[in-house]
């Protein structure tokens, strides 16, 4: 990064598990978070909207940390930044916000330290960072990804989804992940694990040969973690009523809740996000597509660099 330029770092949202695929199995959506970056005298983060603004402003700010901690494992130093920062994407709603974070100081590391980092290599550090493949694989990914995270490799794998969207259902009220992990039994049966991983298994085949139906039903029969965490997000079986009725194909959690989404193609889609909306007038429905690129990483022109600058009150 030189002196006067600008990058643009866009960092897609995601839901994790689908049911089955329990710290495995993510899908990256239509929900970002944005960084506008430029090289400054000392770091500066500029929230564009009033939730982040409870953040740092300054290099305590959990993205820059992360930027500087993988500059770091590089033997680098970041020179500070002024950032601004938008998203879209809800807080602590199961919709890998924090994980989208991580892949943005990633990416910004990437940017500001000309580390010149492959895909595979920042999805290595947002697993570690995140401690599963699912949300960050995702986000650095985009499309249906299926990973698997352990100490000394992380392999994740990326499909498109193109005939899909997704409706997401998402409370007005905060689940930390925390919270809703502790209520997951410390161990299955060997014969129970056989056969939930035999449900994720068949879940993914179906997605991939387009069998939809079938794809839902093994949502529906997680025995992984939707059991235990149901009452938790007591909103989350008439979600599955009314998004089915109205022609959704299968519905589960969204990682550690309380967002529910439900699955659709592409025709059905208005008519299950109305019904959702007419039955739960007190969350927020979104219509969502499937991201299937991921992260990336835009040098702004000289004239888009001063209309973005001008539309942040900074002209």
């Amino acid at each position: 990064m030189k002196e006067g330029e600008m990058y643009s770092i866009t960092v897609p949202a995601s839901t994790a598990n689908l049911g089955p695929g329990f710290d495995s199995i993510g899908l990256a959506l239509g929900l970002y978070l944005n960084l506008q970056v430029q090289l400054a005298k000392e770091w500066e983060i500029i929230p564009l909207s009033k939730e982040l603004a409870v953040f740092p402003s300054n290099e305590d700010n959990y993205i820059i940390s992360i930027a500087n901690k993988v500059a770091a494992y590089y033997g680098k130093a970041l020179q500070p930044c002024r950032v601004y920062i938008s998203s879209d994407i809800p807080l602590t709603r199961g919709l890998g916000s924090s994980a989208s974070a991580i892949v943005a100081g990633i990416e910004l590391a990437d940017a500001a330290g000309g580390l010149k980092l492959s895909k595979e290599e920042k999805n290595r550090h947002a697993s570690s960072l995140e401690g599963h493949p699912d949300n960050a694989g995702a986000s650095v990914y985009g499309g249906l990804v299926v990973g698997r995270h352990f100490a000394d490799k992380t392999d994740v794998l990326s499909f498109p989804l193109d005939e899909v969207k997704v409706v997401a259902v998402i409370p007005d009220y905060e689940l930390p992940t925390e919270g809703s992990r502790n209520v997951l039994p410390d161990h299955l049966s060997f014969s129970r694990a056989v056969q939930a991983g035999a449900v994720g298994n068949v879940m993914v085949a179906a997605l991939l040969s387009k069998q939809w139906q079938l794809a839902g039903e093994m949502m529906k029969n997680d025995e992984f973690h939707q059991p235990y965490r149901s009452h938790l997000v007591p909103h989350s079986a008439k979600v599955e009523e009314v998004a089915l009725k109205a022609g959704a194909f299968g519905t589960a959690l969204s990682g550690a809740g309380p967002t529910v989404v439900s699955f659709v193609l592409r025709d059905k889609a208005d008519r299950v996000k109305n019904s959702l909306a007419e039955a739960f007038p007190e969350f927020l429905v979104k219509e969502l597509e499937i991201d299937n690129q991921g992260s990336r990483v835009e040098l702004l022109e000289e004239s888009n660099r001063k209309s973005k600058e001008i539309s942040m009150g900074h002209e």
